[in-house]
């Protein structure tokens, strides 16, 4: 995992070693210090020196000033280099995510990946800081509090021998309870983010379908669940501090017991009692301040992983085969006995043995039940999805033939879930064309018929949408999505259901706009109304992911089943309605 963090670390290697050193001085100079009041006790008292007194008193002081400075110092290089390395790591992880393809974001869930790009990369940051102070500080004071103490009074100093193995094994104890508990406070977390962000986007069907105690519930179990992982995982930690503490006030009796007795025999001077005294509370601030590393330590491994998880993920879909400058001519589509399942270990196909041609500026209608593979379809030509057999091409070429960038930028898609961004309905179009002008906004909204209720609004087109656009209707939204796509000028526009939510005389509009404003665009548009695919060049209809015929309006209805089915259930509900 460090070879793989490591990168990301490295732009601030420098004020990580600063930092280091900072806190290696601080931790020398604060160890001296004893020793001065040591000769303050041994020498000055005893001999009632005042001069002496005074001058080992600013040489205390000193050394303490010396030692504040190294400490603010390694406060802020590792404020610096902790900052530092969890931007570079979150910015690297949300790179690497927009890089992945439909199959690899839905090996991980949404609110995972939020989790890992927040919470996770927050833990390593700040067990970077930490660490950097920690990790020097509690190892230099120990060793060197050690060698001085041995120094002070080798026989004193065999109380360590019971003290510091009796906090070693306290210590791996708990590391080792605790290093599960806090990989599963991650997942737990994952969790409850999962519902709440489930909750708040949908939160107008948790209103309509009155499931708010039902949401209340689900949230309520897995909160409990949140709660009591976190409750056993860091009442392991809470448990370190007492135990420590018992280890700690026991070292001290017996040094106060076996040194005052030698204190008594005059084989121990009161002042190295003293700073003896000084020592053990620093040797054992120090291994307390080791066990903290470790339990802070521990939750990183289980963050760092998860991170690694993500950056090691191979995408499933990349430019690797692209010919250099390969660009897309003409908006002709082939599907060249094309087979299809989103899972390699998935028995069942979700497309079988595609084949048809789709001639540049024609605008073709698909249909089918649920579930026969419409959308599928379509997501294969601007390669959401990488097909298992077979080729499909774009413009005469196959899609692995461009990059990524290329073919997308020249086949626009209007899914079946609109979606918006906070900010303003112009900010939202000139996702389609950053360059448009006020003209070519308004062309576009005006095919898209978006210009009747834009014209209402005060702002127009400076209209704040809020978030994900919830200050327009279903339609609206639709229909803004559509002007979005038509911006891009594409050589293929996708219009997956784009249009359910419009009535069938907006309907009409847009495709007959279609028709006079991107006349050389082929046009592909998948409905649940014949009429918004009957004058199409071509009409597809879709069975079990098979294309189960094609033709005209006019064959389709001779040689069809299928089609003449649907189309006159249809019209028999518009007689009906009428």
């Amino acid at each position: 995992m460090i070879k793989q963090l490591w990168p990301h670390a490295r732009p601030y290697a420098k004020w990580i070693g600063a930092g280091v050193c900072c806190s290696a001085a601080e931790a020398v100079f604060e160890l001296l210090i004893p020793l001065v009041m040591a000769d303050i006790v041994n020498i000055g008292i005893a001999s009632q020196d005042q001069g002496f007194i005074l001058q080992k008193g600013l040489l205390m002081a000193a050394m303490a000033v010396i030692s504040l400075c190294f400490g603010l110092g390694a406060a802020v290089c590792s404020s610096v280099a902790g900052q530092g390395f969890g931007a570079n790591l979150r910015r690297a992880e949300y790179e690497h995510i927009q890089d992945f393809a439909f199959s690899n974001i839905e090996k991980f869930s949404t609110a995972s990946l939020v989790t890992r790009l927040t919470n996770d990369v927050n833990n390593m940051q700040m067990t970077l800081m930490m660490g950097m102070r920690l990790l020097v500080r509690a190892p230099v004071m120990l060793v060197a509090a050690l060698v001085l103490s041995i120094r002070l009074s080798r026989q004193l100093s065999g109380v360590f021998l019971v003290a510091i193995p009796l906090l070693g094994v306290v210590i791996a104890l708990i590391l080792t309870r605790a290093n599960p508990l806090f990989r599963s406070l991650q997942e737990k977390t994952d969790a409850l983010n999962l519902v709440v962000q489930e909750n708040l986007t949908g939160i107008r069907v948790v209103k309509s379908f009155v499931r708010e105690d039902h949401e209340r519930e689900k949230f309520a179990k897995r909160n409990h669940d949140l709660r009591d992982t976190s409750q056993r995982a860091f009442g392991m930690v809470v448990i370190n501090m007492p135990v420590m503490m018992l280890i700690v006030y026991s070292t001290i009796i017996a040094v106060l017991w076996f040194g005052g007795r030698m204190v008594y025999a005059g084989t121990l001077p009161v002042g190295d009692l003293t700073a003896f005294f000084t020592y053990i509370t620093q040797i054992l601030i120090s291994l307390m301040m080791v066990s903290m590393i470790f339990m802070m330590m521990t939750r990183s491994i289980a963050c760092a992983r998860r991170i690694v998880e993500v950056l090691d993920e191979v995408p499933a879909i990349t430019d690797e085969a692209a010919e250099a400058g390969a660009s897309v001519a003409d908006g002709s589509v082939d599907f060249d006995h094309v087979s299809f399942k989103y899972s390699a270990e998935s028995p069942e196909w979700i497309l079988r043995d595609i084949d048809l041609h789709i001639r540049s500026g024609q605008t073709v209608g698909v249909l089918g039940g649920t579930g026969s593979g419409k959308t599928t379809l379509v997501s294969l030509i601007p390669r959401l999805y990488e097909v298992q057999e077979g080729t499909v091409s774009v413009g005469g070429r196959p899609v692995k033939a461009y990059t990524m960038e290329h073919l997308r930028d020249a086949v626009s898609v209007v899914l079946q879930k609109n979606t918006l961004f906070s900010g303003t309905i112009r900010e939202n179009l000139l996702w389609g064309n950053p360059d448009a002008t006020e003209e070519q906004l308004w062309a576009a909204c005006k095919a898209a018929c978006a210009d009747e209720f834009l014209e209402r609004m005060p702002d127009g087109l400076d209209t704040d949408l809020g978030q994900g656009g919830v200050n327009v209707s279903g339609g609206q939204k639709q229909r803004l999505c559509i002007a979005r796509a038509i911006l891009k000028q594409p050589k293929v526009l996708i219009l997956d259901d784009s249009t359910s939510a419009v009535d069938t005389a907006t309907d009409a509009k847009i495709r007959s706009a279609f028709a006079h404003e991107l006349k050389d665009t082929t046009k592909i548009i998948i409905a649940q109304r014949v009429t918004s695919v009957m004058d199409a060049d071509l009409i597809l209809v879709m069975d079990q992911g098979r294309v189960a015929a094609q033709g005209t309006h006019q064959e389709l209805m001779k040689t069809c089943g299928i089609y003449r089915e649907v189309y006159q259930s249809q019209q028999e509900g518009v007689s009906i309605g009428g």
